[in-house]
């Protein structure tokens, strides 16, 4: 009777797995869904690209636009990011500790080693202040309303999941961006992760970087304009 129980399990078992693993690794899965995510995205972007230039080909059917106000949204597209961009500038480049860190060091807390968000967040935010003219991430442009989020040991760009290394470039005047850079109190305490645990943080100087436009919505969904009548948070 127990040999006819566990023959049934095997066949449920196989029936269910359907010539799968039951238990795949989970780093294989994750790195499989941010490649297929990642792959969808691209799609999207591209189709997204194609409206959006249909459309500007009917507006243009409509008739001519006003020579000013036609300069005035090209500035304007230039500084929103809606404008490809070639220049010279840097190339950051953030990694997680090697392997044989993380194998060598199992008493030390995992955080430790990885890149996270806040890192990430603050190259971008020191080469905006360095004047960078255009920044992206893992070669996608981001704009002023852009979120970078981990989950998992992943990060977030524009919805989409990235794995390290993470490539973060930006077009300006490469002394100003280097010396940001160089004065950002974020980024020199991530310098001591790199010399503790062989975080990687490497700077390249770039002699031109194509940067593509942003290719995502503009519309803002969860913010407003703060009116005057607002009330301040009271002290505790």
């Amino acid at each position: 009777m127990a040999l006819l129980c566990a023959g049934l399990l095997f066949a449920t078992s196989a029936s269910n797995a359907r010539g799968t693993d039951l238990r795949p690794s989970r780093n294989t899965t994750l790195a499989g869904l941010v490649e297929e995510q990642s792959k969808r995205s691209a799609e999207l972007a591209r189709h997204a690209a194609a409206l959006r230039k249909d459309i500007e080909g009917l507006q243009a059917q409509q008739g001519t636009i006003d020579p000013k106000l036609q300069k005035r949204l090209k500035d304007l597209s230039r500084e929103v990011g809606t404008t490809p961009l070639v220049g010279r500038g840097l190339t950051v480049t953030l990694k997680d500790a090697p392997k044989e860190v993380v194998q060598n060091n199992p008493d030390i807390d995992a955080d430790w080693l990885v890149i996270h968000q806040q890192d990430i967040q603050a190259v971008v935010n020191a080469l905006w202040a360095g004047g960078a003219d255009a920044i992206s991430i893992q070669g996608h442009r981001i704009i002023s309303t852009t979120g970078i989020k981990c989950v998992g040991n992943s990060v977030v760009l524009h919805g989409v999941p990235y794995l390290p290394p993470y490539r973060i470039s930006a077009i300006g005047d490469r002394a100003r961006l280097q010396k940001a850079l160089d004065d950002s109190k974020y980024i020199d305490n991530l310098q001591d992760y790199v010399v503790r645990f062989q975080l990687g943080y490497q700077v390249k100087s770039e002699v031109s970087i194509a940067m593509p436009a942003y290719e995502g919505t503009l519309d803002l969904q969860f913010a407003t304009v703060p009116s005057a009548s607002t009330p301040t948070p009271s002290s505790r």
